[in-house]
């Protein structure tokens, strides 16, 4: 090839790149900028991704559930037309609703976090329940139980005698009754209370031997045992229901007033139960069934109850001399019938401290201050 065909080519080709160079200067921002857009695109898309993600766990978290329960008094009977009461932390007013006919109550779309039932029924103590319900939780409580509200009557006296404050305290006393209707008069809420007198611990013995409540209670035991035939040396018919009346009868008043009042008397012991109401439920049921053995005297101070032990034997030898021959059995017969006396005072003690205490509508504290 000749020397001009040469430069002729060279210059050919250095022709065709000049003209194509601005194509290529143009077309490189397009490459460098294609990476760039793909990378901001996909960090967008992560972007909403992660705000679509939060926003479904908000969402989640905050998600309304619900509270719902039963209502029963304390024998198991749904209570109809009670009022529920729900209140928020932080909230002194609430929402209320009423249980139906089964005693059930429900509250829907609520907010999770902690909160508080109110329960109350005309008659019955008012209960509170305190929960924390979750996010989109279907919460449901324990059976919720109302007992019979207890009237508490505090009664501040100053400037009394001690006499005078006994009086004032057995007047209470005997407003006592077991689901308002038994008399309860030989317990005393009142951990301090004054020392009686003999006068009134004859008073209360009368008071107990004579309430028509205890003369018809005589009368339901003599049908029962002329029903089961016992003492059956008195025969049936109503000559051996007046027999069995006028013996039960013996019996309870005998026990009244020996154990609760002359004893007591002589030997300067107060014949009340002193109800405990605190510490341990072994402790209580310890405190209780000694309460046969063990009581206050009037002196304040815990002693050997010698009243309600002497009492229960002289009273079952008494029950002796008028039973029919065939039901007592000498010696024997005295001394069972008094352990069984003081077993049957060992176990009201229990029935007391656990079970009468919750019952008495007119169960008076009393806070006294004596000068």
């Amino acid at each position: 090839m000749s020397v001009s065909a040469k430069e002729s080519l060279i210059l050919g080709l250095g022709k065709l790149v000049w003209l194509n160079l601005p194509a290529l200067l143009c077309s490189f921002p397009a490459w460098s900028q294609q990476p760039i857009y793909q990378t901001a695109k996909s960090v967008l898309a992560d972007s909403q991704k992660t705000h679509a993600s939060a926003a479904r766990q908000q969402h989640a978290e905050h998600q309304a559930g619900s509270i719902s329960g039963k209502v029963v008094d304390q024998s198991g009977v749904d209570i109809a037309g009670a009022v529920v009461k729900l209140t928020r932390e932080g909230q002194s007013s609430g929402l209320e609703v009423t249980t139906d006919e089964d005693g059930l109550f429900a509250f829907t779309n609520v907010a999770p976090g902690s909160f508080q039932l109110t329960i109350s029924s005309p008659d019955l103590a008012s209960q509170e329940f305190d929960g924390t319900v979750e996010s989109g939780e279907a919460y449901v409580t324990p059976v919720i139980m109302l007992v019979i509200s207890t009237q508490v009557t505090e009664v501040h006296v100053e400037g009394l005698t001690p006499e005078e404050l006994a009086d004032v305290q057995i007047k209470e006393e005997e407003k006592q009754r077991v689901f308002g209707v038994i008399p309860n008069f030989y317990v005393s809420y009142e951990p301090n209370a004054a020392p009686l007198t003999a006068k009134h611990k004859f008073a209360l013995a009368w008071k107990s031997a004579s309430d028509p409540v205890t003369l018809v209670g005589v009368g339901v035991l003599a049908g029962i045992g002329q029903a089961a035939d016992r003492w059956g040396g008195y025969g049936q018919g109503a000559q051996g229901y007046a027999k069995r009346y006028g013996a039960s009868y013996a019996n309870v008043f005998a026990a009244t007033f020996i154990g609760g009042a002359v004893m007591p008397s002589v030997l300067k012991q107060d014949p009340r139960y002193f109800y405990k109401g605190s510490g341990s439920k072994r402790s209580r049921i310890l405190y209780a069934v000694a309460s046969s053995v063990k009581c206050k005297g009037d002196n304040g101070h815990w002693q050997p109850n010698y009243s309600n032990i002497i009492g229960s034997f002289a009273g079952a030898g008494l029950q002796a001399l008028y039973l029919p021959a065939n039901d007592r059995r000498g010696s024997g017969f005295v001394v069972s019938s008094a352990l069984i006396r003081l077993g049957e005072t060992s176990l009201a003690g229990v029935l007391q401290e656990f079970v009468f205490s919750k019952v008495a509508p007119n169960r008076p504290r009393r806070s006294a201050s004596q000068h």
